[in-house]
């Protein structure tokens, strides 16, 4: 104990219990050493009995908690176990004499076997911190798809490494065909985090949900992870909301935009939730509906310059500015500045096919919900 004081510069600055287990893994250590050569009538032929580093790691590391494997790492072990095999190789000629050579020789066999022996304890803490974390991130992006944020969602994300306050964006798409989950989910994170991106990802059936956090843009974060993805199916993106609790606002519009989907073969990928407004509405998407009214229909209606009717007589007349001039007896120029208008507006663009698609059905859905009225 007092070579590691003076030898390893870390040790001096563990806890007093931490090198108290310490001492006492290195006391198990010698002991378990002294049993096992004996059992060899005292290591006559040179030989130790072929117990397997199952039964060294049991009587070494056993009576350590487990804890100390996350205060003390693998590379740190393996110093601490190289420098006590050197402390007893030292005092073995003053201690056995002429005794010393057969025992030197076991001795090394014998490190051999504790530094595998090491390596199984700390592979074994690792996967089930593996399987742990699994869980737990599986928990925290169940609770965001199920719009459920408790006051454990920042904690449980912070233990996995979440540190983003800002932009938080969720993607889901089909599995990518052949991959194991662990790496498929290792290999997203590692992505997302080359790009300076905070990542948590579940595989829920054949589905992968990535919810990415330091997103200002929904398009370039999503094209981090693509590669995780099926390529023969959409990916849809959510909205940046901000910060973790709200992110459920997002996984709700990806998810119903993921549902409609089908219905765009050709959309992008990835593709925006926001791009699937016709798509989420057809499919009888609430959200999409009541943005269609409110944030489409509305503002066209309450705007100067009639531009509901003007758009209802374009489309009628199938996109002809000429035709839909004489039909509101107007100039074909002043149709077209008040297309220019809607676009500015609401931010669609009447000639572009997409947007025209949306506008007409805000158009129906904005008419329908004022029948209502």
């Amino acid at each position: 104990m007092r070579r590691m004081e003076r030898s390893v510069a870390w040790f001096s600055e563990l806890e007093a219990e931490d090198r108290a287990w310490v001492a006492q893994i290195v006391q198990a250590g010698i002991r378990s050493f002294v049993e096992w050569y004996v059992e060899d009538d005292g290591g006559a032929a040179g030989r130790l009995p072929e117990r397997g580093e199952r039964a060294i790691a049991s009587a070494v590391f056993g009576a350590a908690p487990r804890a100390l494997a996350g205060v003390i790492s693998l590379q740190q072990t393996v110093e601490l176990v190289r420098l006590s095999i050197d402390v007893v190789d030292d005092s073995l000629d003053d201690l056995l004499g002429d005794e010393a050579a057969a025992v030197h020789s076991a001795v090394l066999r014998y490190a051999r076997d504790v530094a595998f022996a090491a390596a199984e304890v700390y592979a074994r803490a690792a996967e089930t911190r593996g399987a742990w974390d699994a869980r737990l991130e599986a928990l925290v992006v169940d609770a965001v798809l199920r719009a459920e944020p408790d006051d454990t969602l920042h904690s449980r994300a912070s233990a996995l490494g979440w540190s983003t306050r800002g932009g938080v964006v969720v993607v889901l798409g089909d599995l990518r065909a052949r991959r194991g989950e662990s790496d498929l989910v290792d290999t997203t994170r590692s992505r997302a985090r080359d790009r300076g991106l905070d990542a948590l990802c579940a595989v829920q059936g054949e589905r992968l949900v990535v919810i990415l956090g330091g997103a200002d843009d929904p398009q370039a974060a999503a094209e981090v992870v693509l590669g995780s993805f099926s390529d023969d199916a959409p990916v849809v993106v959510g909205p940046v909301v901000d910060g973790l609790t709200a992110a459920h606002v997002s996984a709700r519009v990806a998810l119903a935009a993921h549902r409609a989907a089908s219905g765009w073969p050709e959309a992008p990928r990835p593709v925006l939730a926001q791009d699937l407004l016709a798509e989420r509405a057809l499919a009888g998407d609430g959200h999409a509906r009541r943005f269609l009214v409110d944030d489409v229909f509305r503002p066209l209606d309450e705007a100067r310059g009639a531009m509901v009717e003007t758009l209802a007589a374009y489309f009628s007349c199938g996109g002809s500015v000429e035709a839909t001039g004489r039909r509101l007896f107007v100039h074909a120029n002043t149709v077209r500045y008040r297309l220019r208008q809607v676009a500015d507006v609401v931010d669609l663009d009447p000639t572009h096919p997409r947007d025209a698609l949306t506008l007409q059905i805000a158009l129906i859905l904005g008419r329908q919900a004022a029948a209502r009225l």
